[in-house]
């Protein structure tokens, strides 16, 4: 009679199962953090063309928007609430914190609205695009400091309305003007 692997070694199956446990509950976990790495499906879009704070901090889409803005929310989501640090984001994709302009690369660059080849200074922020408030993305920006408004809210390092330090979503925009004064620029068309 012909036993499979697992009869044989129960051991090593019964292993195997709680490495892959292991990792699915440190995937888990990582994603409820805040940090990057998978998560639950995005909020879905609401009616109409402004995005939606929801009170858990994170933003819905408008369903009016065109897909580039709808994966910038989704992007910012993805890095609300992961931390700050001066020159974070800029080194690589995934970081654990961000400074202002690597924030606003990581939701313009090619995991979000892929606008972005590569992350972006606030100095180089100032000559991104063109001149002027977009439509659905406007990037403020000045030597110091870029933050960067997507479909009416606002995603800054400096005073999101939940309060935590690093990247988050605020309803205010003209609140982070006090670091101004700010160049705007937009992706055309957009």
């Amino acid at each position: 009679m012909l036993r499979s692997s697992f009869a044989r070694k129960p051991a090593a199956a019964i292993g195997a199962c709680a490495v892959i446990a292991a990792l699915a509950l440190s995937a888990s976990a990582l994603a409820s953090s805040g940090g990057v790495g998978p998560s639950s499906a995005p909020p879905p879009p609401v009616a109409g063309s402004k995005a939606k704070l929801l009170h858990s901090g994170l933003a819905r889409p408008p369903a009016d928007a065109p897909v580039k803005v709808q994966r910038a929310i989704e992007a910012a989501n993805e890095i609300d609430d992961t931390g700050y640090c001066t020159g974070g984001g800029h080194r690589t994709i995934h970081s654990r914190c961000y400074d202002c302009s690597g924030a606003v690369s990581y939701v313009l660059g090619p995991e979000g609205a892929d606008l972005l080849d590569s992350p972006l200074d606030s100095g180089s922020l100032e000559r991104w695009g063109e001149r002027g408030k977009g439509s659905w993305i406007t990037v403020y920006t000045n030597a110091g400091h870029a933050y960067v408004v997507v479909a009416g809210l606002r995603f800054d390092t400096s005073i999101p309305d939940d309060g935590q330090a690093g990247p988050g979503w605020s309803k205010d925009v003209k609140a982070g003007l006090v670091n101004g004064p700010f160049r705007k620029r937009h992706f055309g068309g957009l």
